[in-house]
């Protein structure tokens, strides 16, 4: 996220939900227009289930859910952080500025989206279960419809 050179902790809150209401606008203006997409975030059930369940009933959509177990999400998320100082510029990520500072914070619950709809889950923990292979067909069967 990139508003008028400020970090994303300098925001006023009420921009986080014009991106939020921007990325769906966004997301519906492709479907609507006939273009395929594959829209990415940490989507929790409860923050976005509001804005999915409209597209599902409009869409063709599937949801890929790649999971691992926690502390292996925050130590990789963590490593991102690091490894690109200018990413907390645009995310805002608490867990990298608290490691720098050597803090560790509490792993949050993550609630993924439970929707009525294709779903593949994908555990990430060395590489991909099942194979990306896999993931391209499922992909597939869904683009091309029933």
């Amino acid at each position: 996220m990139n508003a008028a050179n400020s970090s994303h902790g300098e925001l006023p809150s009420a921009v986080n939900l014009k991106i939020y209401d921007t990325f769906f606008e966004a997301i519906d203006l492709m479907l609507s227009s006939g273009i395929s997409l594959v829209a990415e975030a940490a989507f929790q059930h409860e923050l976005w289930a509001p804005k999915l369940e409209p597209l599902c009933r409009r869409y063709r959509v599937a949801i890929l859910i790649c999971s691992v177990d926690p502390p292996t999400a925050r130590a990789r998320f963590i490593e991102r952080g690091l490894a690109d100082p200018a990413r907390e510029r645009f995310h805002g990520d608490r867990p990298v500025h608290a490691a720098k500072d050597g803090i560790e914070l509490p792993i949050g619950k993550y609630i993924p989206p439970s929707l009525p709809v294709p779903t593949i889950s994908v555990d990430t923990t060395e590489g991909y279960d099942p194979s990306l292979e896999e993931i391209a067909s499922f992909v597939m069967e869904i683009a091309q419809g029933p």
